[in-house]
């Protein structure tokens, strides 16, 4: 192995969040500008955190998605295969029957809109 893939691997054996981060958009970097970079370091930065609260506070007892990777997340909880309908005035989200993972993002998404609202 090449002296400089060795370096990139002992860096991801020894911090692991690196992995996580580079899911979440940074393995994007670098673009030609200094803000263009910036902006997108904070957007993936702030992608990590919420779905790290989201495991937090929502899957706290799904064993499987608890300590999930981001791209289980994606493909288990948000490509949700649904339909935002209108119904009485109101918008329904209609969720397959036969999607696996139903029970786990309703109890997520319930236990968040349970959260007291910010004073």
């Amino acid at each position: 192995m090449a002296p400089a893939h060795e370096a990139a691997a002992a860096v991801a054996r020894r911090c692991p969040a690196l992995g996580a981060a580079k899911a979440m958009g940074l393995r994007n970097l670098p673009s030609k500008t200094w803000v263009v970079n910036c902006g997108w370091v904070l957007a993936a930065n702030i992608a990590a955190d919420l779905a790290a609260w989201c495991r937090l506070l929502g899957l706290h007892d799904c064993d499987d998605l608890k300590d999930a990777e981001p791209d289980t997340l994606r493909y288990r909880l948000l490509g949700l295969p649904a339909r935002l309908v209108r119904h009485a005035r109101t918008r329904v989200l209609k969720i397959s029957r036969t999607w696996p993972w139903k029970e786990a993002f309703l109890a997520c998404w319930q236990r968040l809109c349970a959260l007291p609202a910010l004073a």
